[in-house]
Order: C-alpha cells, then sequence, then structure tokens
C-alpha cells in the first residue's frame, strides 16, 4: 500500500461541460468565492435530473479534498444530496463522495476517495458534480463555490500514474484469463499466464475450481470448504448478512414477585453482573418510587425497596407543585454493594450543575469517572412559565465523580451567554438519545424535539477535544424512508464492540401522528455511516396485549414511556412496561427479550453442504436412481431440519426428482422412468408410457431452490448469483463461469456431425467436456440398421448434453461459492463480454 502524502494545495481547474444554467448564473460563478453576491453562483435551469458540471484539471492529480462555499444566507438551491466524480477520461469516472450540505452559510470541505481498492493512489483529470436533492425541493440547483485540494507534483503524479496503469492492466489480463478459462481455451489460458505473471485468482480458489467444476470431487470439495469456514474465510459474508430480529416475551414464575404495570420508568443494566435495575415511573394513578433488580441468569425479579420519597438527578412536578419550595435539582446515589440511597447534592444548579429539568439524558464515561447530562426542559414556577409561554431547555453539563464537581460543557443556543464568541452552545431538546462510545470518547446525540419541531440531526461531541461536530447519514435522503421517524419516544443502545447503535420507535404520544404508530427497531452502523431497518411490525395495540387472560403476542405492542437496555455480554436487549396510548390509565408489565441474530459458522457450513449435497445428488439421479434414494436418505437427510415444515417441503421435492430420470425410447425419444420400474428392472429398462409434462410440483422444485438458501440455512443466497436454469438460458449468461456461446455451438456442430458417423470428440478446459465415443467402424457392422444406429447417435448426443448441462451446474455452483469468500482471492466479478458491446 502507498505511504501517506503531504504537500495538499489548491488545485487549479476550468469548467469542461455542463448540463445547463439559467440567466446569468453561469458554470464559471464557482470559481470565485463570494458569498455575499448572490449571484454569484452557477443554476441550473431546471431540478429535472441529470444536471452536472464536469470540472477538467491542468493536469493529472492526486485529488484529496473538495470545498463548497455557500451564500452568506441560508438558501433554498442549496444542495442537500449529491454526488461527485473523478476519472483520467470523462467517460469513465468512478464515485468519489456521496453526502449533501447543511443549509447554512458555513462552507464544507469532504473528503474524496482518492486511491484504488487496494490501496494506491489514485490520479485524476476530470471531476464531475451531480445535484441529486436541492434543500427546496421544487427548486433548481445551485452552486456557489469549489475548491479542489489535493497533490500535483509533477513527479510524484507520474509514478503514481505508472502504478495506476500497472494495475488496470493486471486487471485486463485476469479478465482474459478468466474469458480462456470460460471458454475453454486451455493453451492460450497457460500462455498467457505463464506470460504475464498474473494470477487469475488465489491458488486455493484455482484448486477449488478443478476440484468441483473438472473433476466433480464433491467430497474433497467439502472438506475444502470446511477448512476455508474454520479459517474465517467467509466471515465478512456473515458479517454482512441483515440480521434477524427475535422477541421472546420473558416469563417468570407467578408465585415471585415482579413490578407491575407502569410507564415513565427508568431501566439501567449492570453487564459485569447481568442485573438489571428498575426505578419507578406512573401506574396510570400516581407515582411509584420502588425499585427492582432483575437477575438475567436466574431470570428472578427481586424488590429492593418497596417506597421511599427520593428523587434521582431530574424530575417532573405538575404546575400545581411548581413553588420556589419544590424546584430543586436534587441528585443522589444508589450503592448496589451496600443496597443504600445517599444524597450527593440538594440542588446541582447552585453547585454548577443543571437546573431542575425532565426528559433529559445520561451518560457515564467509566474510565475518567464522568458523568453526561444533556438536555431536558427546565422546570419552572407556574407563574413564570404562563408569563413567558417560551419554555427554557437545558444545556450539556459533565459531573466528576470523584471530585464531586460540575462542569457547564454547551449552553443550549437560546442561553444568555451564548452569543459571546467564547462560548461554545448546542441546540439543546426533549426525548432524544444520547449515548457514549468508550472507545471512539464520543458523544452521539440525535433525534428529539425542541417546541414543536422535530429534530433530525446527528451530533458529535469529542469529550476529549470538547470539539463538536454533526453526521449526515449516507442513506438518508428527503422523505427520511432510510432513517427513524422523528418525533417518537425513541429508545437507544449502543454496542461499542460492533460500533453499532440501535433505536427502537414505537409509539407517538402526539395524537396527530397516531398514523405512524408501528414498532421499528433501527440500526446505525458508525462504520458505515448508514442506517438500516432490522425490524419493523404493524402489530396492532389491542387488548389482547395487556390483558392477562389473553394468550400473550409473539411481539410487543406499540408504546410510549417504556424503556429498553442493552446486555453487551449477551447482547440482547430487554424491553419493560409503557403506555399503549389506549387508555389514560392503563400501562404495561410486559418484559420482553430481543435477540438480533446473524447466520454463523455452522450455518453457512450447512448451506455450503447443503448446495453440495443436492448438485451431487442431481448428477446421480440422472444414471442412478437406485444409489439416488440412498443418498436422499443418508446425506441430504442429515442436513434437513425434519421438524421445520419448510425445510421438509424443500426435502420432499428433492425427492421428486427420482421420477424425471431418463432413458432412451426409439429414435431421439425419452421417457421418464418411475422409481417403482426402477427397482423391478435393476435400472436398465421399463415398460413403456407417453411422456408426461412437467407437473406443477417439479416446477415448485425448480423455482424453489433458491428458497431453501435463505429459510433454510438462514443464509441469504448471494444477490449476485444467477439461481440455475435450463441449458440454453445459462449459454447466455455472462456471470457464470463456464463456456456461453461458444460451448453451445460446439455441443450442436458434434450433435450434427455424430449422427451420421462416429467420432472422437473431445474438448478440455475448465467447462468442457471429454467423452471418448467409438469409432465410425463400430457402428458399420451388418447387422446394425439404420434406425439402431439412429438411436445410438440420439443416446451419444442426449449424452453429451446432459454432460455438458452438469459441467454448467457445477460452474453455477462455483459462483455460488466465490461470492462467499473474500473478493481479493477470487477471479473478478466482471467478465470481458461486459466491455463488449456490438
Amino acid at each position: 500500500m502507498a505511504g501517506p502524502i503531504s504537500d495538499i494545495k489548491k488545485l487549479e481547474y476550468d469548467i469542461h461541460k455542463y448540463s445547463s444554467y439559467s440567466s446569468s448564473y453561469l458554470p464559471e460563478n464557482i470559481r470565485e468565492d463570494n458569498p455575499s453576491n448572490q449571484t454569484s453562483r452557477w443554476s441550473s435551469n431546471t431540478n429535472t435530473p441529470p444536471q452536472f458540471l464536469i470540472l477538467k484539471l491542468d493536469r493529472p492529480a492526486i485529488v484529496t479534498r473538495i470545498k463548497f462555499g455557500k451564500y452568506e444566507k441560508t438558501h433554498v438551491c442549496n444542495l442537500r444530496k449529491f454526488k461527485v466524480l473523478g476519472g483520467l477520461e470523462e467517460d469513465r469516472m468512478m464515485l468519489l463522495f456521496e453526502g449533501g450540505l447543511k443549509n447554512d452559510s458555513v462552507p464544507e470541505i469532504f473528503n474524496l476517495k482518492h486511491r484504488t481498492n487496494s490501496g494506491e493512489l489514485l490520479p485524476i483529470k476530470f471531476i464531475q458534480i451531480v445535484p441529486l436533492l436541492s434543500w427546496g425541493p421544487s427548486f433548481n440547483f445551485c452552486i456557489w463555490y469549489v475548491e479542489l485540494l489535493g497533490i500535483e507534483d509533477s513527479m510524484f503524479i507520474l509514478t503514481n500514474l505508472r502504478k495506476y496503469n500497472m494495475l488496470r492492466e493486471v486487471e485486463i489480463v485476469r479478465l482474459f484469463l478468466k474469458h480462456c478459462r470460460q471458454q475453454g481455451y486451455v493453451r492460450a489460458f497457460g500462455v498467457l499466464q505463464e506470460e504475464t505473471g498474473v494470477l487469475l485468482e488465489d491458488d486455493k480458489m484455482t484448486e477449488l475450481h478443478e476440484i468441483l467444476v473438472n473433476r466433480g470431487d464433491f467430497k474433497k470439495t467439502e472438506e475444502m470448504l470446511m477448512d476455508f469456514i474454520t479459517r474465517g474465510l467467509m466471515d465478512d459474508y456473515l458479517e454482512r448478512q441483515e440480521y434477524k430480529p427475535l422477541w421472546n416475551l420473558q416469563l417468570t414464575s407467578e408465585n415471585e414477585p415482579r413490578p407491575g404495570r407502569r410507564g415513565g420508568h427508568q431501566l439501567i443494566i449492570d453487564p459485569q453482573t447481568s442485573t438489571i435495575y428498575l426505578y419507578g415511573g406512573w401506574d396510570g394513578n400516581e407515582d411509584l418510587s420502588d425499585l427492582w433488580s432483575y437477575d438475567v441468569r436466574s431470570n428472578r425479579w427481586t424488590m429492593i425497596h418497596e417506597s421511599s420519597q427520593i428523587f434521582m438527578l431530574g424530575r417532573y412536578l405538575d404546575s400545581a407543585s411548581r413553588t420556589e419550595e419544590n424546584i430543586n435539582s436534587d441528585f443522589y446515589l444508589y450503592n448496589t454493594v451496600t443496597k443504600n440511597w445517599f444524597m450527593i447534592c440538594s440542588d446541582t444548579s447552585q453547585v454548577g450543575g443543571p437546573q431542575l429539568v425532565f426528559d433529559h439524558q445520561m451518560c457515564i464515561d467509566v474510565e475518567k469517572q464522568t458523568i453526561y447530562v444533556f438536555g431536558g426542559r427546565i422546570l419552572e414556577p407556574k407563574n413564570e412559565e404562563e408569563t413567558t409561554g417560551q419554555y427554557r431547555y437545558s444545556g450539556l453539563f459533565s459531573y466528576h465523580i470523584s471530585t464531586h464537581t460540575w462542569t457547564h460543557i454547551l449552553v443550549d443556543c437560546e442561553h444568555p451567554s451564548a452569543s459571546s464568541p467564547h462560548v461554545q452552545s448546542i441546540r439543546s431538546r426533549v426525548t432524544h438519545s444520547m449515548l457514549f462510545h468508550h472507545k471512539h470518547r464520543k458523544l452521539y446525540i440525535f433525534g428529539g424535539q425542541r417546541g414543536k419541531e422535530y429534530m433530525v440531526d446527528f451530533l458529535i461531541y469529542d469529550v476529549d477535544s470538547n470539539e463538536l461536530s454533526s453526521m449526515t447519514p449516507e442513506n438518508s435522503n428527503a422523505d427520511a424512508k432510510n432513517v427513524p421517524q422523528s418525533g417518537f419516544t425513541q429508545r437507544a443502545t449502543i454496542d461499542c464492540q460492533k460500533d453499532e447503535i440501535y433505536v427502537l420507535t414505537s409509539l407517538s404520544k402526539e395524537k396527530e401522528r397516531r398514523d405512524l404508530n408501528i414498532n421499528s427497531f433501527w440500526l446505525f452502523s458508525l462504520t458505515k455511516k448508514e442506517w438500516s431497518c432490522v425490524y419493523k411490525s404493524e402489530h396492532s395495540n389491542g387488548e389482547n396485549c395487556y390483558q392477562k387472560n389473553q394468550s400473550p403476542c409473539h411481539e410487543p405492542c406499540p408504546r410510549y414511556a417504556h424503556q429498553i437496555v442493552y446486555d453487551t455480554t449477551n447482547q440482547v436487549h430487554f424491553l419493560f412496561g409503557g403506555n399503549p396510548g389506549t387508555n389514560s390509565n392503563l400501562r404495561l408489565d410486559d418484559f420482553w427479550v430481543l435477540r438480533l441474530e446473524k447466520p454463523n459458522r455452522d450455518n453457512i457450513l450447512r448451506y455450503c453442504k447443503y448446495l453440495l449435497r443436492k448438485q451431487e445428488y442431481e448428477e446421480i439421479t440422472k444414471n442412478d436412481p437406485l444409489s439416488a434414494i440412498v443418498y436422499l436418505q443418508t446425506k441430504l437427510y442429515d442436513i434437513i431440519d425434519h421438524g421445520d415444515p419448510v425445510q421438509l417441503k424443500e426435502f420432499h421435492k428433492l425427492a421428486s426428482l427420482l421420477f424425471k430420470s431418463d432413458i432412451t425410447a426409439g429414435e431421439g425419444e425419452t421417457e421418464p422412468i418411475s422409481l417403482l420400474t426402477c427397482s423391478l428392472v435393476g435400472g436398465g429398462g421399463g415398460s413403456k408410457h407417453k411422456q408426461q409434462p412437467p407437473s406443477r410440483d417439479d416446477e415448485d422444485c425448480r423455482k424453489g431452490e433458491a428458497n431453501i438458501a435463505a429459510k433454510v440455512m438462514r443464509v441469504e443466497s448471494p444477490k449476485s448469483v444467477i439461481d440455475e436454469a435450463d441449458t440454453s438460458s445459462i449459454s447466455s449468461m455472462s456471470s457464470s463461469d463456464c463456456s456461453n456461446s461458444q460451448a453451445t455451438t460446439y455441443t450442436q456442430k458434434t450433435n450434427a456431425e455424430s449422427s451420421t458417423r462416429g467420432t472422437k470428440v473431445s474438448k478440455t478446459g475448465s467447462s468442457a467436456i471429454k467423452i471418448e465415443s467409438t469409432t465410425a467402424s463400430a457402428f458399420d457392422s451388418k447387422q446394425t440398421t439404420p434406425s439402431t444406429s439412429h438411436a445410438i447417435a440420439g443416446t451419444r448426443n442426449r449424452i453429451i448434453d446432459q454432460q455438458f448441462e452438469m459441467k454448467i451446474r457445477r460452474c453455477l455452483l462455483f459462483n455460488k461459492l466465490v461470492d462467499l469468500m473474500p473478493e481479493a482471492l477470487c477471479q473478478p466479478k466482471k467478465n470481458i463480454s461486459d466491455y463488449v458491446l456490438l
């Protein structure tokens, strides 16, 4: 891999091409940074894609960053979404960046992809900017200023151009090698590989191709795949698979105590002892102040304190109770060892901490023994709040445990000191999520509500550098279908080992948003910076979810004022209680466990075995149905879960293949042999029957082959793999590692020649067939009648076709296995035919 680069500077460019422009808003305007001039911008004359600007550098360079300037105020034409492409040629460019701009006046700089997949620096000469969405959906796109940053030293670029061209040359040779192997050009394959020293793939993959496709040694192939899986070569593929959610209602003995119905309670977990603590809440009639613990290992609740008039940091008071005497922010500590409460401070606002707040969030930095408190609405005396009509929000505070000191880190944006240039501010909120990543040492804040505004920003605060930044998810867009809905009672957790944030959204407590009342569970990858929806349910909130005499549901109903915690040791979530929103006095006491499952090594091994054994079984059925019966009852039977109806159905479909074996029935005619006939005559003949059309079950068998990959093994079949089809359709597949039209033509030609005389048919290569036929003299015997010769020729043709189809199916199977392996070990995904247009 190439080393780091230095000497980054501003790069000069010209406007090479553009899609359109309106009025005097010329493309040339983006070369001048003039934020106070509203006309100093490029504006398209339409917002209908594709719109673009192509910039041409003076000479090839390594472009590392791109800077976008803006107007001095927010503007509806600013780019909310765009992408940047680059390359040495204007008609062959790759994606360098995709993202969006904030609708403000602050210039933004983005890092561009400037290395190849193998790590070498990537020289480019053309940059294309493609607007996708403006902040005003019905407005044209505009760009105010563009600056390119990188390195253009002539000797440095020349060296990297040589490296880049060498990489391209290697990939071109690999494409030719793949083509030669596909078409059976064995001699050309060997000469090209020897001449260039370029390998098509890793030696292990070449060995796998030889053993599976050419030799058909399924036992050895299975042993190789077991070794690959044990060495972790398929772990990356497993990691890319989506989670499968599994909800379970955690039931306890009716004779044992457990917390009652409630909402608005608090839930925390001690991962070291696998203990969950539940405190307080509202049962629909009165405030609760009981403290419970739940032992995850023993599945048992224990009441620690039944009732005590104590509060943790922050609480809610109704308007009648908001007097000067009551509005104090007391701060308590509960010792889980001594099981005692201790008042740390009677009013944190008097010692530099927050005022009395509710709907705030707290996190702890165990390493630095620091608690972070952010957001929440400040409670004020009743008369003051009614007079102003404005709510006040709390900022970001830290509490150092060992020194008992508070620090006001970030003030709310409407705090009196927020206008000071030396004071950092933040837009505070309620009902948001805040999580601490102890490895990144950052606070992640997202969602929430401020007044009537539902907030969708994603903020990051570095606790060591005191830097506040924001992040735009890569897959967020205007309709917000790819992100959790805002305005819900979000509950979030984090897994610092996996760099994943989890968010459960459920019932909205806003009546005007009740049309969105569904449970959904989201995952945000901090590595990919992408949201993905793991689980979504339209589960109704009927009375059967709450009544004790009803059968329990298989998943929780929508709710708010609930709590969820994450057990990092066992990697499971626990959900308790909440308000279902159907009855003003009704609260829930259901306790749920959510497991997010991914396929593991055992699953993918079972999946690979199934693919191999199914292929071997199909080959056996064509020649020896009796042996196929034994194989079905042993090898295939062993890897099917016969308690699963789906798997059992697939197993029965495989059995139907035994009724589709062919025998010769005269001149070019075939007919099926039933299993019963085979058992009576030893597989050598049978009574004549008219050929029957394929049954519906037979068609379902073929269509359902891919279905078992996901449902039986819980491993998703690679999306790029084409499912098995008949020989004619396979011959046109460019993605299969097997011979295409040339091989088909060869077979047809061979068949034509064989119908008139005996030949020696021989074709070598990775996906070719080698068949020894008898000489012509063997068929020219005086006892051989013309009809008999035709029958023998027809049999030989059919054998060739069967073996050719068998080789093709092995090729398809090989491709499925290739997609489970690391890309660096395998042949190129594309084919040389992908680049040839006629």
